[in-house]
């Protein structure tokens, strides 16, 4: 039974994700179709996954993240990260709300979407920028704004794109994936040295064959927290 002394009003509380991938040479954010539900706010419009924590359900924010993350996509994310908290009396039309955002990366290779819970559609969403061509429910393009520029950020000086990586890749995938996400390009060797001698990476038995000569496949030795690196990585010298 609730506690009778703590009756006066609270605000609607949620948690939402922002999901990125690496596909098709570009960021990509996965966003959710809100159905035409009566009463909810936005019909048919697209928002990050998310929605109202349950207290029967959820232990603690990351749990509702979690769920959020399988019950409206079916997708599970390697690494999730909480980006932080936005509360006011106007982000939702149904009364003061606050929402608890976290980011979560998944590499291109785990993309089978199964749209559930109140999600009419699923869809991956390229980003242009600091935000993707399609107007968003609620605050979600401040909230992905502030996720992009999150996930850049540490970019510079950790191994987060790792968890964007398949099972087994190359350093060249790697470090495009890198570059990607910096938008510009990385010296070679320095990149290369840096991973290698920061113990991150297992050399596979296997080698990749492609239009070029066979190149080394590479493990990811823990899938836990990020490496942090001493510097940023430098970008590459262009001669020209």
């Amino acid at each position: 039974m609730p506690d009778q002394s703590l009756a006066f009003e609270r605000p609607l509380a949620t948690v939402d994700v922002v999901i990125f991938t690496v596909r098709e040479s570009g960021l990509q954010v996965l966003l959710v179709q809100r159905r035409p539900e009566p009463g909810d706010p936005f019909p048919g419009k697209w928002s990050l996954p998310g929605g109202f924590i349950d207290t029967a359900l959820d232990r603690d924010l990351a749990g509702c993240a979690l769920r959020k993350l399988r019950d409206k996509t079916g997708v599970e994310a390697p690494y999730l990260e909480q980006l932080g908290s936005w509360g006011n009396a106007t982000r939702d039309p149904r009364g003061w709300s606050s929402t608890h955002v976290y980011f979560a990366l998944i590499p291109s290779t785990h993309l089978d979407l199964t749209p559930g819970g109140n999600a009419a559609d699923t869809r991956w969403f390229s980003v242009q920028g600091d935000h993707v061509q399609t107007p968003l429910a609620f605050d979600h393009s401040m909230l992905l704004k502030a996720a992009i520029a999150r996930l850049r950020a540490k970019v510079e000086y950790t191994s987060l794109p790792t968890f964007l990586m398949p099972d087994e890749f190359t350093l060249t995938e790697l470090q495009r994936t890198y570059e990607i996400l910096l938008a510009r390009e990385l010296e070679k060797k320095a990149f290369r040295t840096r991973l290698l001698v920061a113990g991150l990476l297992d050399p596979v038995p296997r080698m990749k064959s492609g239009a070029n000569r066979p190149a080394q496949l590479y493990r990811l030795r823990r899938r836990r927290q990020p490496h942090l690196f001493a510097r940023p990585f430098g970008s590459a010298q262009l001669a020209k």
